[in-house]
């Protein structure tokens, strides 16, 4: 249930309610718009059947959520968020760009993408330092090192470093070297590490799973939430389908359906999402015109030699047509590259 205070209620009318939902045992999340103040109520609403919330000053009125989805859902939130990371936003007009290798392979490799990514705009470098595979045979990751190499490289281009964790102890890595936690697919509902990422309050690029529905994305996004951090991207990454064609099925209609029913900025993966390179920039220019708020993109000098993806990697000469391509769609809709 949400409790939609009226425009003029004051601070004072605010705190009272936060207050004797507290005393009830109910957990308040209060979030502030340009006209009026929200009031977010989670437990079990027989808690308060007997307090007649409606009555009291500064209540416009109660609503209850009829969605899993509390915190995630515009219901609580109507006004979208925008996550700031130092001096880069996600989820307002500017679009933004993660780009990098699937996975960290040596200091050349990824300082040489980093000087070329930032020569382009690009805002975030993304690499893999562990890497869940299929095969336990695959490459598997540089892990700590990895994380090393990420931060030697922001550190010379001033980039900011997208990385994912897939466990407690690589949390406790990666905080020492990266500005945002990257869930993948397969740890969408690994609900323990959404519970320890939601305790911290480093912004996360939640991935949406390989047959996940949209419903149990935004509730994996919920379990990061109700511990306290709200700092989310979602990532649309494709789905898995009867399709054999492409790696997975990429599905661009989850971008608007988040716009409708989930404040959350969504930025899409066309890397992983088709699994072919020459897929990546129609795909990339079909989801900006989409909505979505960026991009998290696979590039590598030498595609055909990475250790991992190398079919779905753009190269630079690729990466450099596909900035162009999606600064002509951005600047068609209203959006800033």
């Amino acid at each position: 249930m949400v409790i939609v205070m009226k425009p003029n209620a004051t601070k004072n009318d605010i705190k009272n309610i936060e207050e004797i939902l507290k005393e009830l045992g109910l957990g308040v999340h209060i979030s502030t718009g340009s006209e009026r103040t929200i009031i977010g109520v989670i437990g079990d609403k027989r808690l308060i059947a007997d307090t007649p919330l409606e009555l009291m000053p500064g209540v416009d009125r109660l609503v209850p959520i009829v969605e899993p989805f509390k915190l995630a859902g515009r219901t609580f939130k109507p006004e979208s968020t925008v996550i700031r990371i130092k001096d880069v936003e996600i989820g307002s007009k500017k679009l933004v760009m993660m780009a990098g290798p699937c996975a960290v392979e040596s200091h050349e490799q990824i300082i040489q993408t980093a000087k070329f990514l930032k020569s382009r705009g690009v805002q975030f470098l993304r690499g893999g330092a562990y890497k869940p595979r299929t095969s336990p045979y695959s490459f598997q990751g540089l892990e700590e090192e990895g994380y090393r190499l990420l931060a030697e490289a922001a550190k010379e281009t001033g980039l900011l470093v997208v990385s994912e964790i897939v466990s407690l102890k690589s949390i406790e890595q990666a905080v020492k070297y990266v500005d945002v936690f990257q869930i993948g697919a397969r740890n969408m509902q690994n609900f323990q590490l959404l519970r320890e990422v939601g305790r911290t309050n480093i912004p996360v690029v939640l991935k949406r799973g390989l047959a996940s529905t949209i419903e149990e994305w935004l509730n994996a996004a919920e379990y990061i939430m109700n511990e306290g951090n709200y700092n989310i991207i979602l990532c649309e990454r494709g789905i898995r389908t009867f399709e054999t064609y492409t790696r997975n099925t990429l599905d661009l209609s989850a971008v608007p359906i988040i716009k409708e029913i989930s404040h959350l900025p969504i930025i899409v993966d066309p890397s992983h999402g088709t699994g072919k390179w020459n897929l990546v920039t129609p795909m990339s220019r079909a989801a900006i015109a989409a909505g979505a708020d960026g991009l998290i993109v696979e590039v590598h000098p030498d595609p055909k030699s990475a250790l991992s993806d190398g079919p779905q990697s753009l190269n630079f000469d690729t990466f450099n047509s596909l900035i162009d391509e999606v600064a002509k769609v951005a600047g068609v809709i209203g959006r800033e590259w």
